[in-house]
């Protein structure tokens, strides 16, 4: 009977010391210590993201759901390094570009690689806008505009980390009055999320306390055949646009939307991407490429809608993009110049990965037929994106 009671106190001695060990792992799952994430650290060392930056440590998180699907974040800019998804054959493929290290982002000469942008994503004409009789000047960074947010936006601090468990990560940024040249001490959340359905959800809140202009997205650079797969031109693209905004030498929109039917820019029904790219079309040659705002049919809604779908040729991947934003950013990769070792050792070639950016249209402080994009103290900037990653069966789509 002693030897009993002898074995059942050693049971439970082992039991708890079980339990104990399986909540440090959970507890530590997601804080990126490569040792407790020996999955996730074959793909990406958290160790190479972990640094301090103006007094603020840098890390590396990782969401993920039980078919195996993952997303690695940075608070260093809010950045997505990395997701993988199922192709065709169930096989992952990392489907957004990026570095394998943190010194990687910080001495890129492209900033915005999956990257948060703000305070105000996209270009501003000359870096000018007026609030009520007042005119403010940002930093002049994208030719004779200020683009994304100016010299240092969103993609260059480090966030705070308010919250992460292995389904989301809650990210927050507090910007100064008058940093980059934007009035109103600006408070802004936000959180990614990653479902069972493969869905990858970014979720963007802000508050002011003076009147601003704020337009927030993410500037993920995908290749639905993988990271280092090549070109992305012959990608099936849809988006339920009927109308464009046409730019200028500048890439400035001329505060007009002109229709898609007849042009290179027909995305209603399924096309490659690089199916019309060199045609003679002037707003191809502003742009070298798509560098684009789409505006969406739907409008801003409350609810979430789906905007458009993109087909990797290759690996069947498909994502479907659902917003409450008015406008879709269409952006080919046309500025990649081959100067960047991604994290699968590829370089950043010409047309390898391309951008599609929910948002309020460019340049909305500067065009009154635009809807707007103030922000009030008594206001809360809220606005919700989803991209969500499926495979399909049947890559022609008919």
């Amino acid at each position: 009977m002693e030897n009993m009671h002898h074995f059942f106190l050693k049971l439970s001695i082992f039991l708890v010391g079980l339990f104990t060990l399986s909540c440090s792992l959970t507890k530590e799952k997601n804080t990126g210590t490569d040792s407790e994430n020996p999955i996730n650290s074959v793909w990406l060392k958290a160790k190479n993201f972990q640094s301090i930056i103006e007094g603020k440590p840098t890390n590396l998180y990782f969401l993920s759901n039980s078919k195996g699907a993952r997303v690695a974040i940075t608070n260093y800019g809010g950045r997505i390094v990395g997701l993988q998804t199922p192709d065709k054959n169930g096989e992952l493929r990392d489907v957004v570009v990026g570095f394998s290290s943190l010194q990687g982002y910080i001495n890129s000469s492209e900033k915005y690689f999956g990257a948060l942008i703000g305070r105000y994503g996209n270009r501003i004409a000359k870096g000018q806008f007026e609030i009520e009789g007042v005119k403010y000047q940002l930093p002049i960074n994208n030719g004779v505009n200020s683009l994304h947010g100016g010299n240092k936006g969103f993609q260059d601090v480090v966030w705070d980390v308010v919250k992460n468990t292995d389904k989301e990560i809650h990210l927050r940024y507090i910007e100064e009055d008058m940093k980059e040249g934007y009035p109103g001490n600006l408070t802004v959340d936000v959180i990614y999320s990653f479902s069972e359905e493969n869905e990858l959800g970014m979720s963007y809140k802000a508050t002011t306390d003076r009147k601003t202009v704020v337009n927030l997205t993410n500037h993920a650079f995908f290749n639905l055949n993988g990271e280092g797969s090549g070109s992305i031109i012959n990608h099936k693209l849809q988006v339920d646009a009927s109308h464009y905004s046409p730019v200028d030498e500048t890439l400035i929109t001329l505060g007009v939307h002109e229709k898609v039917e007849g042009t290179a820019f027909d995305f209603r029904t399924f096309k490659t991407i690089g199916e019309r790219i060199e045609q003679s079309d002037i707003q191809l040659k502003n742009g070298l490429g798509y560098d684009h705002n789409f505006v969406l049919d739907k409008g801003i809604t409350e609810e979430l809608t789906k905007v458009a779908t993109v087909v990797g040729d290759q690996s069947g991947i498909r994502m479907d993009i659902f917003t409450q934003e008015p406008g879709l950013q269409f952006y080919s990769g046309n500025f990649m110049q081959s100067q960047h070792t991604f994290k699968s050792g590829i370089k950043d070639d010409f047309r390898t990965a391309f951008c599609l950016e929910t948002q309020h249209f460019p340049n909305s402080p500067n065009q009154e037929n635009y809807p707007s994009t103030i922000l009030a103290p008594n206001e809360v900037y809220s606005t919700y994106s989803v991209y969500r990653f499926s495979v399909i069966e049947d890559i022609a789509m008919q």
